[in-house]
């Protein structure tokens, strides 16, 4: 197995954001998707696609309505997504992922952030180059063979695909969203969820006690409400 499915391992044995948390990032996802495409999920990919990611965190329907009606109005402030580079403790690189309505105060916060737990923010580009930026589209396995899956979507961009619990998982790179979501839907597949992440190209090993105070500083992270996901370079540790 790859990159891929030891990350998706090792994430998926750790932090998992609370449930008010995750309806919380969707609803702002909903936001963004319906301020770039319009309401209609037929005609909007990537409303489509935090839809499908809705339910899958079993965010209830009418909550998903309401979200849409709410991102319709011409009165809804839209949300930026903004990236933060920066180092925790012990040289771990930090990627910060925000959808925000306000960058002054998301600047502010995450800056303190750093500072209160012996980190530092960087520049743009400090530690971008660290992690690959991939899609990934966990499918219905059912009546699926995983190995004709991986065959039939190389030409999509598909570089990994793997079986886990709830379905089939394919990673691409972040450009081959697009091909491979179209081609799903062509083919009549069923995408329970998908979405994008930043995979470290290497990790780097830390002693428990050093890998308490790197913990510090993503918690408080992940706590934000602005903070939409976070990724680090600290070689994940068994519970």
């Amino acid at each position: 197995m790859g990159r891929a499915f030891e990350f998706r391992k090792a994430r998926k044995m750790k932090r998992w954001s609370a449930m008010s948390k995750a309806f919380t990032r969707i609803g702002k996802d909903i936001v963004m998707a319906v301020k770039e495409g319009g309401p209609d999920p037929d005609s909007n990919s990537r409303l489509r696609a935090v839809i499908q990611n809705a339910k899958a965190v079993n965010m209830p329907k009418d909550n998903i309505e309401r979200a849409i009606k709410r991102a319709s109005d011409k009165n809804q402030g839209d949300y930026k997504e903004v990236l933060f580079e920066g180092y925790a403790p012990h040289g771990i690189a930090v990627l910060v992922e925000t959808a925000t309505d306000n960058n002054t105060r998301t600047v502010a916060n995450v800056r303190s952030y750093f500072n209160k737990c012996d980190g530092s923010l960087g520049t743009s580009g400090s530690v971008v180059f660290m992690f690959d930026h991939t899609c990934n589209f966990r499918i219905n396995g059912e009546g699926l063979d995983p190995e004709e899956i991986e065959l039939e979507f190389i030409d999509y961009g598909a570089e990994e695909v793997f079986v886990d619990d709830d379905g089939i998982l394919i990673y691409a790179p972040f450009e081959s969203f697009g091909a491979i979501q179209a081609e799903l839907e062509n083919r009549g597949i069923e995408i329970l969820s998908s979405g994008f992440e930043r995979i470290p190209q290497v990790t780097k090993p830390l002693t428990a006690e050093e890998a308490s105070d790197v913990e510090k500083l993503l918690e408080k992270l992940e706590e934000d409400d602005d903070v939409q996901n976070v990724y680090h370079t600290m070689e994940e540790q068994a519970d």
